[in-house]
């Protein structure tokens, strides 16, 4: 299947505002200054939303209502002039509080309850203008690398018959394909990245204890932040500054050139990236040699123990997170049963223990701590190892098939939230069938605002495509015209 995924072209932005489809700053400058109100701008992407939503999945709940509430009041507000998100819509993982709605964590195994107040991000974007258009779905207890459950599969805008990866799928899907400027998610193992890598987007995995946390029972062991996925790396570092509760303001230059590691070497022995991926950090390491940068190849250590304190963690959590939400565990489907009976397992054997993650945050810390040579001062590696999965019901098959595809896919991203180091993923052009390619950038405990100034540089020396072709909101002519080309049915 192509890119296109078959499907006739996005009818884009339906009101004609030339809204849809702009960066978070562009559209809060806009409101801030009154050129446009946030009900207009909320209006224009709620339509957009009941354009595409039908075939990609992203949404389990639309607030449209709530929204343009919300929106009303972001206009009669007497601070909108300051505000870093005013009328900027929203979508929020279906994992955290949104006051009056309920929060499944992608399953029904639970009772359902209203939230009565914002989780902390939440207040935090809300408290900056943003407006909450919809809670994306998730796989159940947002475990998995892929976004489906029963009833509902979502797909990946740059091809429908792909998945936007998981957990926050729902989120990814949203922003690529122009339903919304920037969506909230977590990340466990994982779950903004690989989406980020799947739908071609920008996200940022802060270190630990940098955001507020609040997932699940005890975010994930410790190994779950919440973020945010954007188009831009503008909007990244806007979405990161209103999370930490920051000013917004412009990132802080190194001042010097970089010394960047780069490392082909998967985590998960007898796994590797296929050519494309590889190529595609080469072909960064050479953009960032050229910038100036020094470009030297090492090799982290992921050790055994640490591999399987990580795994342990993630077993643990699905029996935690279930206890917490208070889940019939007969009711979960069978994948997560049995996740939840081995995190049981583990729980009774004491295996999720302190050291194991001690030791490995001291060998990462040892590691960008360098040479005689210097520190190195940032990691570059693959993301993935291939195309994004297929989009199909993964929850019909057992624990094992999930576990399986999901460590031969996304092996690169585990590690990083053992150690509790930031990691930061931006696309680095299309594979040969039209689909995303990304790299990953990794750097030492408070290094996220040198990540994210790195991921602009990038962005400024090798510009990317913001949405799905197909769902382009606000495509150049040139390209609506290879769009509809490409997604003439067949």
């Amino acid at each position: 299947m192509d890119a296109s995924g078959g499907l006739p072209p996005s009818p884009g932005d339906e009101s004609g505002s030339g809204l849809v489809g702009l960066p978070a700053t562009e559209l809060a400058a806009r409101v801030r200054a009154g050129e446009v109100s946030a009900v207009e701008v909320v209006r224009a992407h709620l339509a957009h939303l009941e354009a595409v939503e039908p075939r990609i999945g992203a949404f389990r709940v639309v607030r449209r209502a709530a929204a343009l509430a919300e929106a009303a009041a972001v206009d009669a507000s007497p601070d909108r002039a300051s505000l870093p998100l005013a009328g900027v819509p929203v979508a929020v993982k279906d994992n955290v509080a949104v006051a009056g709605e309920v929060a499944t964590d992608g399953s029904s195994a639970g009772r359902p309850i209203r939230a009565t107040a914002d989780s902390v991000v939440v207040a935090r974007l809300r408290a900056a203008g943003a407006v909450v258009v919809g809670i994306t779905r998730v796989p159940e207890l947002c475990l998995y690398a892929s976004t489906d459950s029963a009833g509902a599969v979502s797909r990946n805008p740059w091809d429908t018959a792909r998945s936007p990866a998981g957990s926050s799928g729902g989120s990814a899907a949203a922003v690529a394909a122009g339903v919304v400027p920037l969506a909230h998610g977590n990340d466990g193992m994982g779950s903004l990245r690989l989406p980020a890598a799947a739908c071609g987007l920008v996200t940022l995995k802060a270190g630990r204890g940098v955001l507020p946390g609040g997932i699940g029972a005890d975010d994930r062991s410790g190994m779950a932040v919440n973020g945010a996925l954007t188009t831009t790396v503008a909007d990244q570092a806007l979405a990161f500054a209103v999370l930490a509760g920051e000013e917004p303001g412009p990132l802080p230059e190194p001042g010097r050139p970089l010394r960047i590691a780069v490392s082909l070497r998967s985590p998960v022995p007898g796994v590797r990236a296929d050519r494309a991926a590889r190529t595609a950090v080469a072909a960064s390491a050479a953009l960032l040699a050229e910038a100036g940068h020094t470009v030297v190849r090492r090799d982290p250590v992921v050790p055994p123990d640490a591999a399987a304190a990580a795994m342990v963690r993630w077993l643990a959590g699905a029996e935690d997170d279930a206890a917490f939400l208070g889940l019939d565990r007969s009711a979960l489907e069978p994948r997560s049963r049995t996740h939840a009976r081995l995190g049981r397992w583990v729980r009774r054997l004491g295996l999720v223990r302190p050291g194991p993650a001690e030791r490995f945050r001291r060998r990462t810390e040892a590691f960008f701590a360098g040479d005689a040579d210097g520190p190195i001062d940032v990691l570059l590696t693959p993301v993935v190892t291939g195309p994004p999965p297929a989009a199909r019901p993964w929850h019909e098959r057992g624990f094992l098939a999930n576990v399986t595809a999901n460590a031969r896919w996304g092996p690169f991203a585990s590690p990083w939230n053992l150690a509790g180091v930031p990691a930061a993923v931006v696309p680095a052009g299309t594979r040969p069938q039209g689909w995303p390619l990304a790299v990953q950038l990794v750097g030492p405990p408070g290094a996220e605002r040198r990540l994210l100034w790195l991921a602009g540089d990038l962005e400024r020396r090798r510009p990317w495509r913001r949405h799905a072709p197909v769902f382009d909101p606000l495509p150049s002519p040139a390209a609506a015209s290879r769009g509809a080309s490409a997604a003439r049915p067949r």
